[in-house]
């Protein structure tokens, strides 16, 4: 775990959360999403990459730092 420390990762959401479950809408917000094309940067840990995946078809990886 200690390669991770400092890797970043940025996430931009590409769909919107409307008709999707509660869970998936407070994953991105969780996320630090809520509108289309907004972007995040997020330390690179295997929590954030749970988050990622759960939400995958309505985010995409801009940048691994």
């Amino acid at each position: 775990m200690a390669e991770n420390k400092g890797k970043t990762v940025t996430v931009e959401q590409t769909a919107s959360a409307s008709r999707r479950p509660g869970d998936q809408r407070a994953t991105l917000i969780g996320l630090g999403l809520n509108k289309i094309r907004r972007r995040s940067t997020l330390e690179d840990t295997p929590s954030v990459r749970g988050m990622i995946r759960k939400v995958q078809h309505l985010v995409r990886i801009v940048d691994e730092a």
